[in-house]
């Protein structure tokens, strides 16, 4: 692979604007039913057991199965037209729950937002590094990371005061409001409306020839959306099997199959047993069908979990090549360490307001402004920071420097976790937090940057698609769960909940260094990898 150059590409920052405002935008859309949620609930007379399945299990399911067949497309068509179509796509299903009457249509809602923001973050990174040399890509995902922090809040901030103003100013809705709608509806519309105009720039962007700026120009795709369309069959449980009997797969990968099924499902089994022990609940009523909560937490996870075998799978059938480069021990570990950080992550994110209230008395406005600002403020500077660290870091110490910077934020957060969730008041609380934040945020330029260098180009968007399935189902599917079933078990005790989940950090430790030990190699061979399996490079 020949060695770049620190220029960036004409029209890569024009490029690295609309990437970073479609980022934005799917947080804000994705979000912002958080901050509606009790007044929905009012409305349309639905319980907790339902908001649950609209924020979390519906959308996470479909954004993690939809991420690889739209990911395998971002690797051969143009990513600037996909993005355009997904972004359109997902600005309407948004609009959509402004005109919701009941549940079904608000699931609807979220079933399309979570297809449509499947391709966001696979599409936008690779069209984004054919911009971006090696030397400056820190510096682009913290970029893109701090739009992310702004998207998160700004759909708490966005939703509030549209549905606030709107309800102020047509009494709460209903026959004297135009068209009917209350509040949290037009806070909707509001939402998904710049989606559109956004897409018009991104249709007309001009697509960069892929692979061009690491010296490794790809090769024309003839066939991207039947491609795409074999990743969506071969991964999805059920269809899979007719993939696999299609592509002439042999008895050792049946058998690998079936075993794993049976793993998963046996694990699943354990895993639900546990959580009745600790957290013992009452059924969910979900449309009048009692549901226990932890057969569909494990339900959805084990799912997503089979979804990753039959890709594994799928990949030594249909893409050889992509199989044997994403084999790649550094790959795995990146994949590994980003994905238990995110357990981390979306636990300590998502029961810190409670911990606050619970633990300091503070209002639920009061943690709304204080925390929110804070976290949305830090969410950007933190990324800001490390990437051009990350790049710095990059060229002092080739090839270990960004994972050294990665080994310093998700090493030392977690020691930090466990003084900051013993503060005796919240002044020192948010005093520690900030430091704490600051550090927890610099991990994502760095690893990320070295993650998508351990691939061709013409791989990056299924590596990215890998990703989020994977970290999905741990950080979203795991993170949040794991630290209730604890703080349950131990007397709804949520700083010891939270301080708890923060010793996931040990093993991401311990990967980061036998990472620091092989990336460089491993690097290397990428391309020696890709020729010993038959790519033409």
């Amino acid at each position: 692979m020949s060695q770049p150059g620190s220029k960036v590409a004409k029209g890569g920052w024009y490029a690295l604007a609309l990437v970073s405002i479609t980022q934005l935008l799917s947080l804000l859309d994705r979000n912002i039913l958080a901050i509606l949620a009790p007044r929905i609930k009012a409305d349309l007379h639905i319980g907790d057991a339902e908001m649950g399945l609209l924020y979390g299990t519906v959308f996470a399911l479909f954004y993690a199965l939809f991420s690889l067949p739209l990911g395998r497309l971002a690797d051969g068509w143009l990513r600037t037209r996909l993005l355009a179509i997904c972004i359109s796509f997902w600005s309407v299903s948004t609009a959509l729950a402004g005109f919701a009457s009941g549940f079904a249509m608000l699931a609807l809602s979220r079933l399309g937002v979570g297809i449509g923001e499947a391709a966001a973050q696979p599409a936008g990174t690779s069209l984004v590094y054919d911009y971006f040399p090696k030397p400056r890509r820190g510096l682009a995902m913290a970029v893109m990371a701090a739009a992310i922090a702004v998207g998160l809040g700004l759909s708490s901030i966005l939703g509030g005061v549209a549905a606030d103003w709107w309800d102020a100013r047509y009494g709460g809705g209903g026959a004297a409001a135009p068209l009917g709608l209350a509040g949290w509806q037009f806070a909707f519309l509001v939402a998904s409306s710049p989606g559109l105009p956004l897409a018009f720039f991104l249709w007309r962007m001009k697509e960069p020839v892929r692979g061009a700026i690491d010296g490794l120009p790809t090769p024309h795709d003839p066939h991207p959306f039947r491609a795409s369309a074999g990743v969506l069959g071969s991964v999805t449980p059920g269809s899979h099997w007719l993939s696999m009997a299609r592509r002439g797969a042999g008895g050792k990968q049946w058998l690998f199959n079936l075993i794993a099924l049976a793993l998963i499902v046996a694990g699943m089994a354990v895993a639900i047993n546990i959580g009745n022990a600790l957290s013992p609940r009452a059924p969910l009523h979900i449309g009048g069908v009692p549901v226990n909560a932890h057969v569909l937490q494990w339900g959805v996870v084990g799912f997503g979990v089979f979804v990753v075998v039959n890709l594994i799978q799928s990949l030594k059938l249909s893409d050889p090549t992509a199989h044997a480069v994403m084999a790649s021990p550094s790959l795995v570990l990146c994949m590994a360490a980003g994905s238990l950080q995110m357990i981390i992550n979306y636990g300590v994110m998502g029961f810190t307001p409670m911990f606050l209230m619970k633990s300091y008395g503070l209002s639920p406005a009061e943690t709304g402004v204080q925390f929110g600002l804070l976290a949305g403020a830090i969410g950007v500077i933190g990324p800001m920071i490390s990437g051009p660290v990350s790049d710095w870091a990059a060229a002092k110490v080739p090839g270990t420097g960004r994972v050294w910077l990665a080994f310093f934020s998700m090493g030392v957060s977690p020691l930090m976790a466990l003084w900051v969730y013993t503060a005796a008041d919240p002044a020192a609380f948010y005093l520690r937090f900030t430091l704490y934040s600051l550090v927890l945020t610099m991990w994502l330029p760095p690893l990320y940057a070295t993650l998508y260098d351990q691939v061709l180009p013409r791989m990056r968007g299924i590596t990215a698609s890998t990703y989020i399935i994977v970290s999905t189902i741990c950080g979203l599917g795991t993170g949040p769960y794991l630290v209730g079933l604890i703080s349950d078990a131990h007397g709804g005790d949520l700083s010891f909940a939270i301080r708890s989940v923060n010793w996931v950090g040990l093993p991401i430790a311990a990967m980061l260094l036998v990472l620091a030990l092989r990336v460089k190699g491993d690097e290397a061979r990428v391309v020696e990898r890709a020729r010993a399996a038959g790519e033409p490079v």
